[in-house]
């Protein structure tokens, strides 16, 4: 399962430049559509990724039926917090010379490191929730 959640970051990764490039001023028309198709490339990646991780759930994990129905899938839930890892990331990596002011920059890294906290901490209520069975996944 951690192998696949590392995939997802990488995928997150290499999404982010392809639309990056896609979105290049003076980008060629050609240069977009190579972008788009890697894109869709890489989602479906995303997606047996995703599939592997709920594979993994619905093989290892007990379900209690009385408990409460999450509403994502664990796949998805890592994925989310593997798009966020990726944003919030990025805003540590991204050039001290743009245009963008010092005090923007901050707030925006600052907003992108909260969000990921905050998706942190619903997971481990999830995982908690699940372990004892108050909660239980969706398998697909």
């Amino acid at each position: 399962m951690l192998d696949a959640a590392s995939g997802l970051a990488r995928c997150h990764d290499r999404r982010r430049a392809a639309l990056e490039a896609a979105r290049r001023p003076g980008a060629a028309n050609g240069r977009t559509a190579e972008s788009g198709r890697l894109i869709d490339d890489i989602d479906d990646e995303r997606a047996a990724l995703i599939a592997r991780i709920d594979g993994w759930v619905a093989a290892n994990i007990a379900h209690r039926a009385g408990a409460s129905l999450h509403t994502e899938t664990l796949g998805a839930v890592i994925d989310r917090m593997a798009a966020k890892w990726v944003a919030a990331k990025h805003t540590l990596d991204s050039d001290p010379m743009t245009t963008t002011a010092p005090r923007q920059r901050e707030a925006r890294a600052h907003l992108q490191w909260c969000r990921l906290a905050e998706l942190t901490d619903g997971y481990r209520d999830l995982i908690t929730d699940v372990a004892e069975r108050r909660r239980r996944l969706p398998v697909w």
